[in-house]
């Protein structure tokens, strides 16, 4: 575990100058909805990690993640979060369907752009628990234009993409996911009587296939003090699978070890890179 990060919130959450400005408490509107972003202080960010929240979250309760935050800046990274309508995200395969999400994560990435200067090779997506599902299907379907993900108990939806219904080849990708995971278990489990968590192995093999990555020869590595599987040789960096033995759940030493892995363009920039 991480030591507890005593960090000023009002300090992080500092908003853009200009007429449309945005940033902590003052969320940024796009046409289809809205998202949040905490930049640090003193100087440019270098890039961004832009995290979906679970599961009857929000944007709001992710600015209050002040360790998470932290880890982001001390990778150089501004930190935001796209909001969930009616606090849920509507992919193809999800019981809600109140909005098209590719259109709107497009939109939140061409704002991010627009007024960060964030481009494709500076963004960073993740997601814990059914948003980790919504960061997997941006790495599906909007892969090119984000250069990694880093990710925690959430991955496709049955019926499962095919690789070739992925746009993009997908970027390197670290997913963090418990043995003991009860809400989205390994293998996945029914919603009701219509929905289904995917398996994560059959979900890896999605992206890792579609990446043209050497199946069937993972290389062992470490990354926060967890034994994971990396695939090599992907197109654009490794996809690697991280099993811890606790439940659903994000640490944040997860997140730095998933931003310090190799292949993700967001290895430490900074001195402040928590232990």
């Amino acid at each position: 575990m991480m030591r507890p990060v005593l960090i000023a919130l009002a300090a992080l959450l500092l908003p853009a100058a200009g007429a449309d400005a945005c940033g902590g408490d003052v969320p940024c509107r796009v046409a289809d909805g809205e998202y949040r972003i905490a930049l640090p202080p003193g100087g440019a960010p270098a890039g961004v990690y832009l995290l979906f929240h679970g599961y009857e979250g929000s944007a709001a309760d992710q600015m209050r993640a002040a360790e998470l935050i932290a880890v982001a800046r001390a990778h150089g990274l501004a930190f935001a979060a796209p909001d969930g309508l009616d606090h849920t995200w509507s992919f193809a395969t999800s019981p809600s369907h109140d909005r098209d999400e590719t259109r709107f994560v497009g939109e939140v990435l061409d704002d991010l752009q627009r007024r960060f200067g964030f481009g494709p090779d500076r963004v960073v997506v993740g997601g814990f628990s059914q948003g980790a599902s919504m960061a997997w299907y941006v790495a599906c379907h909007l892969g090119d234009r984000v250069a990694g993900a880093v990710t925690f108990s959430g991955v496709f939806w049955d019926p499962l993409p095919q690789p070739s219904d992925c746009q993009a080849v997908p970027p390197p990708l670290v997913h963090f996911h418990g043995r003991a995971d009860r809400t989205f278990p390994l293998a996945g489990r029914a919603i009701g009587d219509r929905w289904h968590q995917s398996d994560t192995f059959l979900s890896l093999a999605v992206l890792k296939v579609r990446a043209g990555c050497r199946l069937g020869a993972d290389t062992p590595v470490t990354i926060a003090g967890i034994a994971c599987a990396q695939a090599q040789g992907c197109e654009r960096g490794p996809i690697t699978l991280c099993l811890h033995d606790g439940g659903h759940e994000v640490q944040a030493n997860w997140l730095d070890g998933g931003l310090s892995a190799p292949g993700l363009p967001a290895a430490p920039i900074t001195s402040e890179v928590l232990p």
